[in-house]
């Protein structure tokens, strides 16, 4: 397995943890009978900053992994891994895993550069493939 797809797979399994620690204490706060229904009103109660920033890095992982998954299909599927594509892949996990708890606590602007330095690796690992 490449390096890249390696950390493709290990930024799978940090969206499964940031999903826990988003849902478990989602689940504590609004309780098991909002969270297990279908949602079509609005809580009755609020969650805590916290959880709401949990839930919105989960999100935001989302969002990131797609283009580095496109990425990483892109260098693997044409061939192009090399030293700089897997730094970058290496980059992103190592960003990502920091955004989770700069995003927590409201660290700005830490969050926002580390949420850029991932980006920034994923645009690199596409633009090495492409040359």
């Amino acid at each position: 397995m490449t390096p890249e797809l390696t950390a493709l797979a290990l930024a799978s399994l940090l969206q499964v943890v940031q999903f826990a620690l988003y849902a478990i204490p989602a689940n504590k706060e609004l309780g098991t009978g909002y969270t297990s229904s279908a949602r079509d009103r609005e809580p009755s109660r609020a969650m805590s900053d916290r959880t709401g920033r949990l839930g919105r890095a989960f999100d935001n992982h989302f969002e990131g992994l797609i283009l580095f998954t496109i990425a990483v299909v892109v260098v693997t599927l044409a061939d192009q891994s090399s030293a700089v594509t897997a730094a970058c892949g290496w980059i992103y996990l190592a960003a990502r895993v920091a955004y989770v708890p700069a995003y927590a606590f409201g660290l700005r602007p830490w969050r926002s550069l580390i949420w850029f330095v991932g980006l920034i690796a994923t645009i690199t690992m596409t633009v090495a493939a492409l040359i």
